[in-house]
């Protein structure tokens, strides 16, 4: 769970502010992000494999 500690005299926009980049560079958005939809594990790996074809296209590119 995420806190943030509101200072006195700070505005309340602020604060909101600071705890909506934290909750960005946290996990917790990409986590509740998956869970909104399943999806089988062969499709996973085979983006996963799609991934590092298109990677290593790349690196291939980059010597030639």
């Amino acid at each position: 769970m995420l806190k943030i500690q509101v200072k006195e005299g700070e505005n309340i926009e602020r604060a909101l502010k600071r705890y909506k980049r934290k909750f960005v560079r946290t996990t917790v958005n990409n986590q509740l992000q998956e869970r909104k939809q399943f999806t089988k594990p062969s499709v996973e790996r085979r983006a996963l494999i799609k991934k590092a074809q298109y990677i290593q296209s790349l690196r291939d590119a980059e010597n030639i």
